[in-house]
């Protein structure tokens, strides 16, 4: 019996002990949490917002995991205690290791016997010529995978004719390939309608701005905040501009806003500031949901996102779940241009991939003078989408053509079945928009038609798609390349150029010395074009040094 009061009297000490453990914990348990690093607020910080900046900023640490929960619209997280050192001001946020880009395999050559059709999505993004001309201007050459044929082609203005009716005309030709002898080069071109700017839609604006830590060099947030700026001046007055911002977490800055109310638009803007994690899909989310309440068939309503493509915190990480988490909105109308900032952690990949999925455009902005052009020179291309869903499909006739490959346009390939399949998704094109596309072809036998061009789109909005058709015969193409447009000669320089320096197999033996020609003689009078021509020569100094030097070129 003694025992067992022994027993008993251990157990009524163990459980007061214990009792007092639990009630110590509840008490003070974040602190101790805190202390030892493991809450989320010690691991990733907290902001708290005072007239438009952020006032207070804890340590936060880049990482691939998300230590926290989702700051959700018009939140703050509780600061951490005095116990917790945090430094006066945070150290800049560690950045990834290098830019990002997603490989594409060129398309190869195809003989019509096996597959005479063609088809894919239009592409009017530019993003991967800028990041180029940024690399050239800063004495390197571009990552061969960050090279994007198409997007080289359609940075530049060619003179198509204007569509007489209608959302766009197509503009055939084809001439004898500079490149390969016995081959011949064909470019489809699409013009697009312009928009005077009375004639623009009333268009809402949501700008989501990346104020993370990776965003505090010249080149990215300020030159963000530029841009922004410049878009702003060339609104209407009855256009409206929401402004939200993310890093650790995410923040509402300015609710729906008159453009004509420049001062408190621009003061919002010049508010800015940047420190701390970066929590991109949550951001997006929030931004799309501010857009869809303004979304309808006679209101633009586009998310325009301002980021170096970093993203390290929050629920949606990856392309996929931020796609996933966006995609009712996408479907009640919401458009989407990704802008690209920086060097060093810029994710190209992700970048491209969501304004692909995201009925928009991809911008690299490298510059105030690239600001201008996307912001003001070419904004009603930039906001309002006049076609949806462009797909083209050529079909090459065999007793013309043996073989063909499209140059470019690889990530943007449609199965031929689904031309006609309107729930497939496809491309955008903007007011005043040009798309080119080039394919170097192997002419047989003797019959007449080349080629069969199939341009399929909707209006914005539309469920149904309407299909014109097109036709290039063999007395349409042009006995030498001298007798060509300027728009084909100089589309070839671009895409053998891009072709060469991303090693496209079919480019093996092709020279930069015959694009560098063909760019001479068809600059036309355009500034972009006189550009290019000198960057070129930079890359073939540079080329010929790296070979010289046992490089890859």
């Amino acid at each position: 019996m003694k025992r067992i009061a022994g027993l008993s009297k251990l157990a009524v000490i163990t459980l007061g002990v214990l009792a007092l453990a639990v009630a110590t914990l509840s008490v003070f348990g974040n602190n101790i949490r805190r202390l030892f690093g493991s809450s989320a607020e010690a691991l990733v910080g907290a902001e708290h917002a005072n007239g438009g900046a952020t006032a207070h900023r804890q340590f936060q640490r880049k990482s691939m995991k998300s230590f926290g929960a989702n700051h959700e619209e018009g939140s703050s997280a509780v600061p951490a205690p005095a116990m917790v050192m945090a430094p006066a001001q945070p150290p800049a946020e560690p950045v990834s290791a290098g830019n990002t880009h997603a490989a594409q395999r060129p398309n190869p050559f195809t003989l019509t016997s096996e597959d005479r059709f063609s088809t894919f999505a239009v592409d009017v993004d530019t993003a991967s010529y800028t990041l180029f001309r940024r690399q050239v201007a800063e004495g390197g050459l571009p990552a061969r995978d960050s090279i994007r044929v198409e997007e080289w082609m359609n940075y530049f203005r060619y003179r198509y004719p204007a569509p007489e009716e209608g959302d766009f005309r197509v503009d055939l030709e084809g001439a004898p390939s500079p490149f390969t002898p016995g081959r011949h080069l064909v470019k489809v071109g699409l013009q697009g309608r312009n928009l005077a700017k009375s004639q623009r839609k009333p268009t809402h604006l949501v700008f989501l701005v990346d104020t993370s830590g990776s965003m505090g060099q010249p080149d990215k947030l300020p030159l963000a905040q530029t841009a922004m700026k410049l878009m702003v001046d060339g609104l209407n007055e009855q256009d409206t501009v929401a402004l939200v911002t993310y890093a650790g977490g995410v923040r509402d800055v300015l609710p729906p806003t008159s453009a004509s109310e420049r001062d408190t638009l621009f003061a919002a803007i010049d508010a800015l500031t940047s420190g701390g994690g970066t929590a991109m899909g949550d951001g997006l989310e929030i931004a799309y949901r501010h857009a869809a309440k303004k979304a309808g068939p006679q209101r633009v309503s586009r998310v325009v996102v301002l980021t170096d493509g970093d993203t390290n915190l929050g629920r949606n990480l990856t392309a996929d779940a931020m796609l996933a988490s966006v995609q009712g909105y996408v479907q009640e109308g919401v458009t989407l241009s990704t802008i690209g900032l920086g060097m060093g952690n810029y994710r190209d990949d992700l970048m491209e991939r969501l304004a692909n999925k995201g009925n928009g455009n991809c911008f690299y902005i490298d510059s105030e003078r690239e600001a201008r052009r996307v912001f003001q020179e070419r904004l009603a291309g930039t906001l309002e989408v006049i076609a949806q869903d462009v797909k083209i499909q050529v079909e090459f006739d065999p007793a013309t053509v043996r073989g063909y490959r499209l140059l470019g346009y690889e990530n943007r390939a449609i199965a031929d079945r689904d031309f006609r399949n309107d729930k497939v998704d496809a491309g955008e094109i903007g007011a005043g928009h040009t798309v080119t596309a080039l394919y170097e072809v192997e002419l047989a036998g003797k019959g007449e038609n080349v080629a069969t061009v199939r341009v399929r789109a909707k209006r914005p909005g539309g469920v149904e798609a309407a299909e014109q058709s097109f036709s290039l015969e063999r007395s349409g193409l042009h006995g030498s390349l001298r007798d060509a447009s300027a728009n084909l000669r100089f589309a070839a320089a671009v895409a053998g150029t891009a072709d060469i320096l991303r090693g496209a197999p079919q480019a093996g033996d092709w020279s930069l010395a015959t694009a560098e020609s063909l760019a001479e003689g068809s600059v036309d009078g355009m500034s972009d074009r006189a550009e290019f021509l000198g960057l070129l020569r930079l890359v073939r100094e540079r080329t010929s040094q790296s070979v010289a030097n046992g490089g890859r070129y």
